[in-house]
């Protein structure tokens, strides 16, 4: 999917959140991402692949993770700037990550897989950059909103009309292919179902938007660390002392991060 649809939508995208529609999608996935997080209580530092304007990535860092935000597109970079001119932002394709092997707690994707052109190899590249896990929101397939998506009023002049949308078998299968033997459990749920249910979290597969997240293992490539010394944070904090940060944050940094001025 090209990204420069995104550069087109970015100086309308974060006011869409505060439509009713989107307060609403806002709403049932932060609920969907508050379970699915359940599983990695030790994890302190996230990095959000395709974070757009930055509307998840402050989630985040407002509960309590030290959070980086990814995206291609220059425009949401430099809306997600406008709107959090402290949040480390990098500029970056998810599908090879500017960054060190295991230098996050967890990646994150928040309905970015469905915009990609290979969500199996950002899902790969995701498990090669976080050492402890994987947090995915993706677009349902069979789900009410997928049908509006194809047929109904989000397929004509609405950025939804151009997703991908996944099923949770499709889901499953690229995460098992993409993270190979890392993969330790997997656990699901959906939510965004028909009102007055929208904000449920639920075990059925049914809402417009799943959830995904995957425990990953020691096994497999880049469990190597660079020397501290070597290390420069783009974090707006100091990292943890050892005593502090627990087994799952170690925090080798990326290989380049961007600057202010790169940005238009």
């Amino acid at each position: 999917m090209a990204w420069e649809i995104f550069e087109r939508a970015a100086p309308r995208y974060e006011a869409w959140y505060e439509t009713p529609r989107g307060a609403q999608a806002s709403r049932a996935e932060e609920a969907l991402l508050a379970w699915l997080l359940r599983r990695f209580p030790e994890s302190t530092t996230a990095l959000e692949i395709g974070c757009g304007t930055g509307h998840f990535t402050r989630w985040l860092a407002g509960h309590g993770f030290r959070a980086i935000g990814l995206d291609r597109s220059p425009a949401m970079l430099a809306e997600l700037r406008q709107h959090s001119p402290a949040c480390p932002v990098v500029l970056g394709d998810a599908h090879s990550l500017p960054f060190r092997d295991r230098v996050v707690d967890l990646a994150v994707f928040a309905t970015t897989l469905e915009f990609l052109e290979s969500p199996g190899l950002a899902i790969a590249e995701a498990a090669r950059v976080a050492r402890c896990g994987l947090v995915l929101l993706a677009l349902n397939r069979w789900s009410r909103g997928a049908c509006s998506r194809r047929w109904g009023r989000d397929s004509q002049g609405s950025l939804l009309r151009d997703a991908r949308d996944l099923s949770l078998s499709e889901t499953r299968r690229l995460i098992r292919e993409g993270a190979g033997p890392r993969v330790k459990t997997l656990s699901w749920r959906s939510t965004l179902f028909p009102r007055p249910l929208d904000a449920m979290v639920a075990r059925l597969p049914l809402g417009d938007v799943l959830g995904v997240s995957v425990e990953l293992g020691a096994q497999g490539p880049g469990a190597g660390f660079a020397h501290e010394s070597e290390l420069q944070s783009i974090l707006p904090t100091k990292p943890l002392s050892s005593t502090e940060r627990g087994p799952c944050c170690r925090w080798p940094m990326p290989r380049f991060h961007l600057h202010t001025k790169d940005l238009p």
